[in-house]
């Protein structure tokens, strides 16, 4: 039997906030749409856009929260319950300040490291155990507060930089439907995130 899947990437809604740093889960997952050839979010369901299709024949649903950022956890809770996804198949793609720009990890479970959405989710899961893939985007330069720099967008080199990291991070998560979070976590958390 073939699993659904569920992939949440978490940002903030609107064009003023596109291309922010607090995004990258939403870039992610257009990333994911172009490399496979998926339909575009154009269809509300609940609290988020989705869109959905196949990923090496596993069904696949791509879903970016319309909730703003710090209540993703409402519409990733609705979500989970609709499909009735056991929360293996489930992956929260997230932004993460603490890891330098150009790495990814991906986890079978873990804390909230103090990112607002994860928070969220946890809370409306009763749950830390699910898999999750941080997309590192540095520490802001300097005494600037991490919540200015988390919605500046990504410019220059940053800009390059992320690019070639959201490809590396959409090709985690197919290896991820594919074979499965450990395969994913082995070839994707190595030091080669560096490069």
């Amino acid at each position: 039997m073939l699993n659904k899947y569920l992939i949440v990437g978490l940002g903030n809604p609107g064009r003023d906030y596109r291309n922010n740093r607090h995004n990258a889960g939403f870039m992610l997952l257009d990333r994911i749409v172009a490399r496979n050839k998926l339909l575009a979010f154009t269809k509300r369901q609940g609290q988020a856009l989705v869109t959905s299709g196949q990923l090496f024949e596993n069904p696949i649903v791509l879903a970016k929260p319309q909730t703003y950022m710090n209540l993703s956890g409402a519409a990733v809770g609705a979500l989970v319950r609709f499909y009735d996804l056991t929360l293996e198949h489930l992956m929260v793609c997230v932004d993460d300040i603490d890891l330098p720009l150009g790495t990814i990890r991906l986890r079978p479970s873990g804390g909230s490291a103090g990112q607002n959405g994860m928070k969220s989710i946890i809370q409306h899961l009763g749950t830390e155990d699910f898999p999750r893939l941080r997309i590192g985007i540095g520490r802001p330069p300097g005494v600037k507060s991490a919540a200015n720099y988390v919605l500046k967008d990504f410019k220059g080199e940053d800009l390059e930089t992320i690019n070639v990291v959201l490809d590396r991070a959409a090709e985690a998560v197919e290896v991820f439907v594919k074979e499965g979070l450990e395969k994913a976590m082995n070839r994707f958390n190595s030091s080669q995130n560096n490069e």
